[in-house]
């Protein structure tokens, strides 16, 4: 287990990246048949990935809820997962393909959702914190450093100097 490191600190990566948010749902526990092999595809293909970086995965980190499994994945570019994602060399594809024979395109086989949600990341169009925390999330992977005086806001972290901690375009009122 990582160790804490105290106080706030920070993260910092160069260039654009994407984070992808992947997950399940189990909607009817007792149909194992139908969400067990969909929970157990994940694991073989994140092994595959951290086995080859040139694939551009660069952390993975798997949540698990009541019925939901999530895994937060960090990639170098889009162009990157996509590459995994289609590519035939690789689990990715054959796992889409046996969900879909089984599960998706089955009427009345809805025992299990699947979900996932695909954020591109501009160079210095994030903002990172982390107080008393061993590396997580970018910081577990990218430069970590403290957070010093300017960087003690998310406005100071995303380089705003109007004193606003909202994204351009946001109505302030809500």
């Amino acid at each position: 287990m990582a160790e804490v490191i105290p106080g706030k600190m920070t993260a910092r990566i160069d260039g654009d990246f994407v984070v992808f948010l992947i997950g399940m749902r189990i909607n009817n526990f007792f149909k194992f048949g139908q969400w067990l092999p969909v929970a157990r595809a994940m694991g073989p293909m994140i092994e595959e990935l951290t086995r080859a970086p040139d694939l551009g995965l660069l952390h993975a980190r798997t949540h698990f809820g009541m019925r939901n499994i999530m895994v937060v994945q960090y990639w170098r570019s889009f162009d990157h997962l996509r590459g995994y994602a289609t590519g035939g060399d690789h689990l990715h594809l054959k796992a889409w393909r046996d969900f879909n024979k089984a599960v998706a395109a089955s009427a009345g086989n809805d025992a299990v959702g699947i979900w996932h949600e695909t954020y591109l990341v501009g160079a210095g169009q994030y903002e990172t914190l982390y107080t008393n925390m061993p590396p997580y999330g970018l910081g577990a992977f990218a430069e970590l450093g403290p957070a010093k005086s300017r960087l003690n806001s998310a406005a100071g972290r995303l380089g705003r100097t109007d004193g606003s901690d909202q994204p351009e375009g946001r109505d302030r009122r809500r």
